[in-house]
């Protein structure tokens, strides 16, 4: 039991629900499957974005035939410069934030994830009327329990693809550090 966590989902419970296990996600750095194609993406985009500021200023000498870089131009581009390097980099650094906000219980009755990040968001999932529960185990140990169907949950819209501890309509216990010891308790009570 984490004693942030619990202070933080204690006041989402119901009068007949009771805590089993509270938890954070780890605090480290973690690669998910979406990242196989999310990397790419981000050094791609990043990358022309970067050279088409480069061209368009004139750092290849270009510019000068134009007496100075075009200002619509240069100005066209920076949007995209910017969002490159939230692709690239950024987007770990808010996961890093997120994650010291984020809370993950489980009741007797629950699934329950509460996060305090810009604004407070709670997601929660009855154990017996799941439609899916998944369990993902990564090479470092960390795993992911999904109270939902994947499906819903790999084709995210808009920036929650790239914000990998977005709280959404299931809740997902992302990065935790005894997954297949959380998974079990979680199946003991759904058989309950």
């Amino acid at each position: 039991m984490n004693d942030a966590a619990a202070n933080a989902i204690r006041p989402e419970l119901a009068a007949d629900e009771h805590l089993l296990w509270t938890g954070v996600p780890a605090s480290s750095v973690t690669f998910h499957k979406e990242d196989l194609y999310l990397v790419p993406f981000s050094l791609l985009w990043g990358g022309f974005a970067i050279f088409w500021e480069c061209g368009v200023l004139g750092v290849w000498g270009a510019a000068g035939a134009h007496r100075g870089p075009p200002t619509f131009m240069a100005l066209f581009g920076v949007p995209f410069v910017v969002i490159g390097q939230y692709l690239i980099w950024g987007r770990f650094v808010v996961a890093a934030w997120k994650k010291r906000r984020t809370y993950f219980g489980v009741t007797n009755r629950r699934a329950i994830v509460v996060q305090e990040g810009w604004t407070w968001k709670t997601a929660s999932a009855f154990l017996d009327a799941l439609p899916a529960f998944t369990k993902e185990r990564g090479a470092n140990g960390l795993g992911t329990l999904r109270f939902g169907p994947e499906v819903a949950a790999r084709f995210n819209t808009g920036w929650q693809a790239w914000d990998s501890m977005s709280v959404g309509d299931a809740p997902i216990f992302r990065d935790i550090a005894d997954v297949d010891g959380l998974y079990q308790l979680v199946s003991q009570q759904r058989e309950r």
